[in-house]
C-alpha cells in the first residue's frame, strides 16, 4: 500500500538541549508501530549513526536502528563514493565522518590527498595548516553542510563546519562544495533510502535554510515546525515557503492519525498570523539565540 514517508531533523524537531520535545517520543512510536517508513536526516557529521541510537535511547525513544539515521557525513562518503571511487581524504572532523569515510572505503591520506573534507570538530592549527597547503597543491576542498554556525542551548552556539570551510577558502582562494542540507543530493539520497512503496515524502524541520529550502528544491513537501531554529515571525523573509507550518511535533502526529492533510493556507499555527513583515527587518536564521550582527547560518 502506498504511504507518505518522513524525513525527520533533530535538533530543535526532535529534542532541544537534550529533552525530548512534547509529542516525540509518540510520535516516533507510532511511526514504528504503524512501519511508516521515516528517516533521521542531520547535518551533524560528528556521531554515527549508532551513535544516535544511543542517544534517543537515553532521552526515552527506543526501538530504532542505525538504519534510521542519515547524516551528513554519510553523504559526503556517499557523494564521493559515487563521483570518484578511487579518491583519497585528508579529514578535519571527528569520529562520525572518518566512520562514514571508511565504510565507503575512502583512505585517509597525509601526504597528496585527493580532497580535503571538513567536518564539525575541533582541529589543531597544525592540521588545519596542512588542509591549506594540501588546498593549494592542488587537493579540492569539499564540507559535509554549509551550517556557518549551530546551536548548543538557548544562549549558546558552537562554529559549525561550514565556518572552517570559509576560512579555508579565503586563505587559498579556493572555493569549498558544500554537502548535507540544502544540497539536493542529500534529499535525494535520502528519499531513495526511504520504502519503495512511499508515494510521497515530507520533510519535516525547524531551519528555513536547510530543512525546508532542500525539500522544496528536489521537489517534496517541506513541514515547518516552530520548535527550533525559525520563529513564525521570521517566515515572511523567504521567497520559497514552506508546505506547511506547525507548532511541533505533536500537532504532526495528530494529524498523522486523523490521516488528514494540512496545507500552508489551512495550517492551523498560520490561520491567525500575517506574514507580511515590515521592510528592512534583518533576518536571522536562529530566532532562540541573541540578536547579533552576524551572517545567516549558511551561505
Amino acid at each position: 500500500m502506498n504511504q507518505r514517508g518522513y524525513l525527520l531533523d533533530m535538533d530543535g524537531v526532535i529534542y532541544r538541549e537534550n529533552h525530548l520535545l512534547p509529542g516525540a517520543g509518540e510520535l516516533i512510536a507510532h511511526l514504528l508501530e504503524s512501519a511508516t517508513p521515516f528517516l533521521f536526516l542531520t547535518n551533524n557529521s560528528v556521531p554515527t549513526p549508532d551513535d544516535l541510537v544511543v542517544k534517543l535511547e537515553r532521552l526515552g525513544i527506543g526501538g530504532l536502528n542505525a538504519r534510521h539515521f542519515y547524516t551528513s557525513a554519510m553523504n559526503t562518503a556517499d557523494f564521493l563514493a559515487e563521483m570518484h571511487p578511487k579518491c583519497t581524504a585528508f579529514v578535519l572532523g571527528e569520529a562520525g565522518l572518518n566512520a562514514a569515510l571508511q565504510a565507503a572505503r575512502i583512505p585517509n591520506d597525509s601526504m597528496a590527498p585527493s580532497y580535503v573534507i571538513v567536518g564539525e570538530g575541533t582541529p589543531t592549527t597544525e592540521k588545519i595548516g596542512k588542509a591549506h597547503e594540501f588546498i593549494e597543491k592542488g587537493a579540492r576542498l569539499i564540507a559535509t553542510n554549509p551550517d556557518y554556525w549551530c546551536p548548543v542551548k538557548s544562549d549558546v552556539s558552537r562554529p559549525g563546519a561550514g565556518a572552517l570551510a570559509a576560512y579555508l577558502e579565503a586563505s587559498t582562494g579556493r572555493r569549498a562544495y558544500y554537502l548535507g542540507k540544502p544540497n539536493p543530493y542529500m534529499f535525494f539520497r535520502a528519499r531513495r533510502l526511504l520504502h519503495r512503496q512511499t508515494h510521497e515524502v515530507m520533510m519535516v524541520g525547524d531551519t528555513m535554510e536547510t530543512d525546508i529550502r532542500g525539500a522544496i528544491e528536489i521537489g517534496i513537501q517541506a513541514c515547518l515546525v516552530l520548535t527550533g531554529s525559525t520563529g513564525i515571525e521570521d517566515i515572511g523573509d523567504y521567497v520559497y515557503q514552506p508546505t506547511c507550518v506547525m507548532s511541533g511535533v505533536d500537532e504532526l502526529l495528530e494529524e498523522i492519525k486523523g490521516k488528514g492533510r494540512t496545507d500552508r493556507l489551512s495550517s492551523p499555527t498560520l490561520s491567525s498570523f500575517n506574514l507580511r513583515k515590515p521592510q528592512g527587518t534583518k533576518h536571522h536564521s536562529e530566532s532562540p539565540l541573541p540578536r547579533r550582527q552576524r551572517p545567516a547560518m549558511t551561505r
